[in-house]
């Protein structure tokens, strides 16, 4: 009589290889070496950021005379740096708080616009069959590695002279005036955030399941209820991380703001203003601390919100279990 051994089947091989393979990783990510190096990067990262806020808060003569650590020692406190930042009565002090304005202006629609368009074309190239799907992805993917350089002198030509083909103006010249200089800043970071934007959806909303799509055109749904219903909801932590990338990238982004925005109050945001404040020489570092911490509030504050999403929408897909 012989005994024969029972076999799983080639999927199941494939789970229990991918479920060791994932705990493997979350028991090496949870060990107690992998905790202690993350608490010392967080250290080293927050130090800088730490000093930076007590010498906000320092006078003038401290802060230019003696290093942040010395607060501790011999405390000095005042909100004269915040108040000359962000309402000084010269255009030398700062007067923050119309830039601050303007940095949400720019920088809302320039998350929301690269989220609502990608998300779109990713779905399309990713579910939808039709010819030449697959150039387009390899020409999207392959505008990657196009410096942002590169397209600023063609895109500010764009706004200024339109274009034109053998004569006859195919679109115009974008005549806007100062208060109307936020959909320029908007359009050119739309542009060079779609590629990237577009890449990474796609490569959540591929991962999908197929009998999931499949089971919802039995069932009559379109496309547009498909995207609707099914795909947002399961790739919101996708959304969320690149939504992160992106608002730390247009917020602290000063070259496309100085040339679409320009210098002027009604449009230009912190960044812009507060490299007018360091000058030449940069001395005027009590301003200079409040004015850099003013700009570092909101970009923490939507980091630590979505924490939980950046963390989920980068390792998702990683390892499957």
């Amino acid at each position: 009589m012989t005994t024969t051994t029972p076999t799983l089947p080639a999927g199941a091989q494939a789970t229990g290889k991918t479920t060791t393979t994932s705990g493997r990783v979350r028991k090496r990510l949870n060990s107690r070496t992998a905790t202690l190096v993350s608490i010392v990067i967080a250290l080293f990262w927050t130090i800088p950021t730490f000093g930076l806020f007590v010498s906000s808060f320092r006078p003038e003569d401290q802060i230019k005379t003696t290093g942040w650590w010395t607060f501790f020692t011999n405390p000095q406190f005042t909100l004269e740096n915040y108040q000359e930042v962000l309402f000084g009565r010269s255009s030398s002090s700062g007067q923050l708080a119309n830039y601050f304005v303007n940095s949400l202006a720019i920088t809302i629609p320039s998350v929301l616009f690269p989220i609502a368009f990608a998300s779109l074309a990713a779905y399309a190239l990713a579910w939808i069959n039709f010819r030449g799907r697959d150039w387009a992805y390899i020409a999207i993917f392959a505008l990657q590695i196009v410096p942002l350089q590169m397209a600023l002198v063609p895109l500010l030509r764009f706004f200024s002279t339109g274009v034109s083909l053998g004569g006859v103006t195919l679109m115009p010249a974008w005549d806007l005036v100062d208060e109307q200089k936020f959909v320029q800043v908007w359009f050119a970071h739309t542009c060079f955030a779609l590629p990237f934007a577009v890449f990474l959806l796609h490569n959540f909303i591929a991962q999908l399941p197929k009998d999931l799509m499949e089971a919802a055109r039995v069932d009559g749904a379109t496309h547009p209820k498909i995207f609707r219903t099914i795909v947002l909801p399961l790739i919101t932590p996708a959304l969320a991380a690149f939504g992160i990338f992106q608002f730390l990238w247009v917020w602290n982004d000063l070259l496309v703001a100085l040339i679409f925005a320009g210098g002027s109050s009604e449009t230009a945001p912190l960044t812009v203003r507060l490299a007018e404040m360091a000058g030449t020489r940069g001395n005027e570092w009590q301003r200079l601390t409040a004015g850099a911490f003013v700009s570092i509030v909101v970009p923490l504050i939507v980091f630590l919100s979505l924490q939980r999403y950046f963390v989920r929408g980068l390792l998702a897909g990683s390892v499957k279990g």
